[in-house]
């Protein structure tokens, strides 16, 4: 039996009036949120300079003898009086980390000094440091050429070098794979994905290439679907049209937002398939972009009582009225959300032509797909159902 089909869940404010209404096709979303950091980087000739930051060899080590009038005093506190060039935080890691030395023995920040001991502090550098050193981190290639990469990124890689990330990104590698991208800003990457979000995403390779991305991604020209698995029976196709925004009560979340802050945000879907799981269902959808801030496909069917599986953070039905999802144990482990990045198009910024290039869930994902027992054929769709799309009533979207 056809499911129904739900076109909009809720409306968005304008831009600049928060007025409910259609999205502002003005107002930037998160990849375009980059886009435009870039597109300043660009016009200010900004590059990646690894000489900024200087390697933990680099800085030498520091001595002192604790004389008399210092005698009983803190040794963090004596080492933030007589090394303020550093900051107090900063020489407290070094300590915790044992990089200090009082007579050869590490100590503790409080542990009082007396007057003789010898300190040794062995600088250590920051791990932001390391954010753009070149590294040799894999990268799944997908396509390549003189102007632009496309690679399959898998979950847990971050591709921005950011706190608590600050090596080992996809950022890493490409300063590895390619040395020249040192010269381009953020090191070619024009857009992002979740680091446990796999999938597809493009990087230039030239600064005429970026600009170039850069400005089709502005005009929302890139074409990008996912892939995604979620609790409960979803509608046959629909749009969530609700705003989003960093969540007041929970910074660490984004969450939908009717107010001024909330960003216009849109997402289409068509669901390719629903299979019983314990009382409930799994639903396997495809989603298009209307819009794409932070965490939008996870913020949106969380929303609508639809939460994505194996998401940590998104994971309740938020949504007043609607019957939160049924949940069981998954028949396989699975321990991020069920989201990936299967299809990207764009024009290419050099020839002109239209590329798309498609890439099947990872292992992880098509694990859990198997199990779940979703029939053969729900997956032969995802190509024939995407082109539909794009000839169809959405063909204006942006990715």
């Amino acid at each position: 039996m056809k499911k129904n089909s739900v076109k909009h869940y809720s409306p968005s404010p304008h831009a600049k009036t928060g007025k409910a209404g259609a999205s502002s096709t003005s107002e930037t979303d998160d990849f375009e949120d980059l886009a435009e950091d870039l597109a300043e980087d660009l016009a200010d000739d900004a590059t990646v300079d690894a000489s900024a930051f200087p390697a933990a060899a680099a800085l030498e080590a520091l001595t002192l003898e604790v004389d008399s009038a210092s005698h009983g005093e803190r040794l963090d506190k004596l080492l933030a009086r007589e090394f303020s060039e550093f900051s107090r935080s900063r020489i407290q890691q070094w300590i915790e980390s044992g990089g200090v030395l009082v007579d050869g023995v590490v100590r503790r920040a409080k542990d009082s000094v007396s007057m003789g001991e010898h300190i040794e502090v062995r600088p250590q550098a920051a791990p932001e440091t390391l954010a753009f050193t070149a590294e040799d981190v894999p990268l799944e290639v997908v396509h390549e050429d003189a102007a632009l990469l496309v690679i399959d990124k898998p979950a847990g890689l971050v591709v921005h070098p950011a706190a608590g990330n600050w090596s080992g990104t996809v950022l890493n590698g490409l300063l590895h794979r390619y040395p020249a991208a040192a010269t381009l800003p953020r090191a070619g990457i024009v857009h992002r994905l979740d680091k446990e979000t796999s999938g597809l995403m493009v990087v230039a390779r030239t600064l005429t290439a970026q600009t170039d991305l850069v400005r089709q991604l502005q005009a929302r020209t890139v074409k990008r679907t996912y892939l995604a698995l979620v609790w409960g029976e979803t509608p046959e196709d629909g749009t969530i049209d609700a705003p989003i925004a960093r969540d007041p009560r929970e910074r660490t979340r984004m969450a939908i937002v009717h107010t001024n802050s909330g960003k216009p945000s849109r997402t289409h879907f068509r669901t390719l398939g629903t299979v019983p799981l314990g009382r409930g269902h799994v639903s396997m959808v495809m989603c298009k972009l209307e819009t794409g801030r932070t965490h939008q496909i996870r913020v949106h069917f969380e929303s609508i009582g639809h939460p994505l599986l194996g998401d940590p953070v998104y994971h309740r039905a938020t949504q007043r009225g609607q019957r939160p999802a049924v949940k069981a144990p998954l028949p396989v482990s699975f321990g991020r959300q069920a989201l990936h990045a299967f299809r990207l198009g764009l024009v290419h910024p050099v020839t002109g032509k239209t590329l798309s290039w498609e890439a099947p869930p990872p292992a992880d994902l098509q694990a859990l797909i198997d199990a779940l027992d979703f029939g053969r054929e729900d997956e032969e769709d995802w190509e024939e159902e995407d082109g539909e799309w794009e000839e169809g009533e959405w063909d204006d979207d942006d990715a």
